[in-house]
């Protein structure tokens, strides 16, 4: 490059100026290259001055350089015929892969001629002994930057799409105020030692250039898992789903279990399964009425329940917890539709984390993510919980699904949700659902007509089919590999 510089300055010097065009064309260099190696020299200072000017020029097309190499096509096409007894028009046609352009073109040109009485088919002949292929020529004048060829003639070109018409830059370079035909590397950087002994008087620095762009600043990326979220929080609001506010990962025994009309002895309530808080230990604001209608339906039953017939404490109920499932926030947000004066029909979903003191796997995590839609409405029933799963599983890309009956202690009846993996070749579960229990709905003030119908979904499971991973401890928590969530697209969802 430096030798390029000083060649340069050494024109410059001689002619007085320089068009990097004419000068890249003259010497057989790429002309970006020369104007890479004149923006070196601007950075040296005052040495030159340069002023852009812009002008129309045609270049050849591929198609265009495989005229100048071996003919135009309908030179082409005519070589293909045989001058004594003819070549079928068939075989023409075939005879290049321009073929039908060329015979077109040699057709009008009057080069060629068709006889349709042989018996072997139409069979076409040379009308001339010899052609001149007169767009080769132009092509090679095109080739070699000549501006004399008419435009008439170079548009006729270019909707052959054989030349293609461009807008060139180039620069005239001129002497500047300290003008060198020798290179001076100038210092970028001012070091003690040069403030020691003084050097730096006598050295040339480089004027820093304010309006460079600077190295990219290091920036956030999704997850893996905001990713998967985003898709299907789109999914729900697609859907006319209002979403439920889930920011207190606390919550009270009460709406987490109780409200739930789960009872106070479950399995779920152990410290082995739930985590327990001790600051603060308890909750003491509940709506009085609707508590005493939760205590009633578990102890002694009520609106067509048995109940569980146990003692049913509050203190039990009091106890806060980190919450299990999301469900709690649809409890208080079903309580809050009940307190309406007239019942209107609701869409919920929420996606949000929740906390169960399960053994760490390569499966398990003491918090993951639920996704959960809740409908509420007029006398629904079991076969409007499975239509509108159909719905939101084919939004996902999931068309084969299965039911299988289940237990849940707020839902009756209850299904888990199996899909066909077609990668894995089997059924595989991907969700549970069920019709909210009358002894859950009834308390909290929701008319006798009234259903619920809800199911739910874990996060990290698609999230890990969906981008390979087979540990989830490489999804969440301290083992995430940085460089995965830098490089991983926007996902797809699919099967």
């Amino acid at each position: 490059m430096a030798s390029l510089l000083e060649e340069i300055l050494q024109v410059i010097d001689q002619q007085g100026q320089l068009d990097t065009y004419e000068y890249a064309t003259n010497t057989g260099r790429d002309h970006q290259t020369v104007v890479g190696a004149i923006k070196s020299i601007e950075s040296l200072g005052e040495v030159i001055t340069s002023e852009q000017r812009s002008f129309n020029s045609w270049s050849l097309t591929d198609e265009g350089e495989q005229v100048l190499q071996h003919g135009s096509h309908e030179a082409v096409v005519y070589g293909a015929v045989d001058p004594s007894v003819g070549t079928l028009q068939v075989d023409v046609i075939k005879s290049s892969a321009n073929a039908k352009v060329g015979f077109s073109k040699a057709m009008s040109n009057g080069w060629l001629r068709v006889d349709k009485s042989a018996k072997d088919g139409a069979r076409v002949f040379r009308k001339v002994d010899s052609i001149t292929d007169v767009v080769q020529e132009k092509l090679q004048k095109v080739a070699k930057g000549n501006t004399t060829i008419p435009e008439d003639e170079l548009k006729e070109y270019k909707k052959r799409k054989l030349v293609i018409n461009t807008v060139t830059k180039s620069f005239i370079v001129s002497k500047g105020a300290k003008f060198s035909t020798s290179v001076a590397k100038q210092d970028t950087d001012l070091t003690p030692e040069m403030i020691a002994s003084g050097s730096w008087k006598e050295r040339t620095f480089k004027d820093y250039n304010f309006s460079a762009m600077g190295i990219p600043p290091i920036r956030g990326h999704l997850h893996p898992l905001m990713k998967v979220r985003a898709q299907y929080r789109q999914i729900f609001l697609e859907m006319g789903f209002a979403e439920m506010p889930t920011n207190n990962y606390i919550e009270s025994s009460f709406w987490n279990f109780d409200a739930l009309f789960q009872p106070q002895q479950h399995p779920a309530r152990d410290a082995h399964d739930t985590f327990f808080l001790k600051d603060p230990e308890r909750s003491f604001e509940f709506p009085k009425e609707y508590l005493e209608k939760v205590k009633t339906v578990h102890q002694d039953g009520g609106f067509g329940s048995e109940g569980y017939k146990y003692e049913w404490k509050l203190e039990e109920a009091q106890k806060n917890i980190l919450r299990t499932h999301t469900t709690a926030v649809s409890a208080r947000m079903l309580y809050k539709l009940g307190q309406q004066e007239k019942f209107t029909p609701a869409k919920y979903f929420s996606i949000d984390r929740v906390f169960r003191n399960e053994t760490l796997d390569a499966t398990h995590l003491a918090e993951f993510h639920q996704i959960e839609g809740v409908v509420a409405d007029y006398d629904l029933t079991l076969g409007h919980l499975i239509g509108i799963l159909y719905a939101f599983f084919r939004k996902l890309g999931i068309e084969k699904l299965r039911f299988k009956p289940a237990y849940n202690p707020y839902t009756e009846p209850s299904m888990e949700v199996f899909s066909y993996h077609e990668g894995l070749k089997k059924w595989v579960e991907v969700g549970n659902s069920g019709v909210f229990r009358p002894e859950m709905l009834l308390p909290m003030g929701l008319p006798d007509n009234v259903s619920v119908i809800a199911w739910g979904l874990s996060l990290e499971r698609p999230t890990m089919i969906m981008y390979g991973v087979d540990n989830i401890r490489e999804l969440v928590g301290h083992k995430v590999n940085l460089e995965m969530v830098y490089t991983n697209p926007i996902c797809r969802l699919e099967n």
